[in-house]
């Protein structure tokens, strides 16, 4: 299955919002062969407790060692929050989460030291992302957004029932961050879903506010740590390979649904997925 003279990087999520920093990670490391893990069968890991989410995502990043991975990408900020410990203590390769990444983009971005994140229900209560900027010496404002993965996944980016939706709760958390005594100039997208929102985040935030999407942050890092890795750089990489990622998409549920709704977050068509069993 594997490619020979390409480093091969393991990416993990619950489901296809991962497939965003896929996205962000291609033009990043356009040589790698990329293995993608939706654990869709097993979804949302946010309803799941810690020790649940933690051997589902060991489950998961064994599985992509398996298959010849140098280095796991966590896609799943519900996994990073919760898991990402158990995920280096049972992985052989390097482990990156996306929370450690996006708190630092936020950390070199934000001029008032004040941040608001943008985050599913599930990780807002896990306060990761609090901690992880309060160690960039960040003030921050966690903001759950429940409405709006079931919009996006919906397909309903562009609609006025999810602009309003939206509003409201840039709204509510603008009134959250003056109460606090906080000026927020940085959102920190806290949900892989979120960057499907950028345009309206855009529409709807002043100007001077920075909006940073983990996902990039992540494959930046990722990029900057395979670079830093020469012994991988120079075991994988060969004079005249094709600069040509190669993909391999794995999904636990229904891998029609994984190819539509795969391919709007991608952003590309998926044209092959193989379903895989991880037991219950």
């Amino acid at each position: 299955m594997t490619t020979p003279g390409k480093v091969r990087i393991g990416v993990f999520d619950s489901g296809f919002g991962g497939l965003t920093v896929l996205r962000a990670l291609l033009p990043q490391i356009p040589s790698a062969e990329f293995f993608y893990l939706g654990d869709t069968a097993r979804l949302p890991y946010g309803s799941k407790s810690q020790a649940t989410v933690a051997r589902y995502a060991v489950e998961s990043a064994q599985l992509l060692e398996s298959y010849g991975a140098d280095y796991l990408v966590i896609a799943c900020n519900t996994a990073s929050a919760l898991a990402l410990d158990a995920i280096k203590s049972a992985a052989h390769v390097p482990v990156l989460g996306v929370i450690e990444t996006g708190a630092g983009s936020a950390a070199a971005a934000s001029a008032t030291r004040d941040v608001l994140v943008l985050a599913t229900q599930a990780t807002v209560d896990s306060h990761a992302y609090a901690r992880a900027c309060a160690a960039h010496g960040l003030r921050s404002i966690e903001k759950a957004c429940p409405l709006l993965v079931p919009l996006i996944e919906e397909g309903w980016t562009d609609q006025p029932v999810t602009r309003e939706v939206l509003r409201i709760y840039l709204q509510q958390a603008q009134t959250e961050s003056k109460a606090a005594g906080l000026a927020f100039d940085t959102v920190l997208l806290g949900c892989t879903h979120y960057p499907l929102l950028r345009g309206l985040l855009r529409e709807a935030l002043p100007e001077d506010v920075t909006i940073l999407d983990s996902a990039e942050s992540t494959a930046q890092r990722v990029r900057a740590q395979l670079e830093s890795l020469k012994s991988l750089a120079t075991n994988h990489s060969r004079p005249g390979d094709a600069n040509v990622a190669v993909c391999h998409f794995f999904a636990t549920d229904s891998v029609d649904k994984f190819r539509t709704l795969g391919s709007r977050f991608l952003g590309q068509p998926i044209e092959k997925v193989e379903l895989i069993d991880l037991g219950g």
